[in-house]
């Protein structure tokens, strides 16, 4: 029996146009999901989705717009078994006093805001269907707190919070709630970032290397599959030791 095997399992995936949220798609469906991935902009025309994934525009800081491309979504009969939020934003690397209101608000609807929202919509679904996985992106940064993104760090400290409030919620129905925490990716999202605070933190990491998406999607993976039966509630550690540092 293969434990990672995914046929017949529908997953919903944030952020998924490029960077982590792409390869979390991409590996999901080379195990057999079928998969919708949700992104504000979508790959230039031309760059086709992969088989098994169907990429559509949506901006998830629209209440309006998400209720109705999920309604939509659920109209079309796709019972969502995998429900990944991973769609961020880095936000200004700098000092607080360099932060302004609009800056603070802006992450924290994006990282925060926005899982809430997808959360609130698909697990009372995931409930009626008594069983399924939700897979929250976080990051080292809401566990430790980095220097110079302050916003940025407790977005990723509330997905956790909520992450963990919302396992004992659904701990009955049968639907999971996890997170993975990775550390400094090599993705776009080090376009918003300034280098020096670039050089910082991937100083630190004791593995000596950026994380690779294909690490956090192959975890991703594995939350999703049969083979994590028992575990709800979790932190999964892709930081390069990171965390422990």
């Amino acid at each position: 029996m293969n434990l990672l095997d995914l046929s017949g399992k529908t997953a919903l995936v944030t952020g998924a146009s490029q960077g982590l949220g792409a390869a979390i798609a991409r590996t999901l469906a080379a195990l057999g999901a079928q998969v919708v991935g949700w992104d504000r902009s979508l790959p230039a025309e031309g760059d086709a989705a992969p088989a098994g994934i169907r990429l559509e525009q949506v901006d998830l800081t629209d209440g309006q717009a998400l209720a109705h491309a999920a309604a939509a979504l659920l109209a079309r009969g796709a019972g969502i078994d995998i429900l990944v939020n991973n769609a961020g934003i880095q936000g200004l690397t700098a000092t607080i006093e360099h932060q302004d209101d609009e800056t603070w608000a802006r992450v924290i609807d994006v990282n925060l805001t926005t899982v809430f929202r997808m959360c609130r919509i698909f697990a009372p679904h995931m409930q009626q269907r008594c069983g399924g996985r939700i897979i929250n992106i976080a990051s080292v940064a809401g566990l430790r707190g980095v220097a110079g993104a302050v916003a940025y760090s407790a977005s990723k400290g509330g997905v956790l919070a909520l992450s963990q409030a919302l396992a004992k919620e659904l701990v009955a129905s049968g639907v999971t709630v996890n997170c993975v925490a990775p550390g400094l990716a090599d993705t776009p999202l080090q376009q918003q970032m300034d280098t020096a605070y670039i050089e910082r933190i991937a100083s630190r990491i004791p593995m000596g290397r950026l994380c690779q998406p294909g690490e956090v999607a192959a975890t991703v993976a594995w939350i999703a599959s049969p083979a994590c039966s028992y575990t709800t509630g979790a932190v999964f550690d892709v930081s390069g030791g990171r965390l422990g540092a």
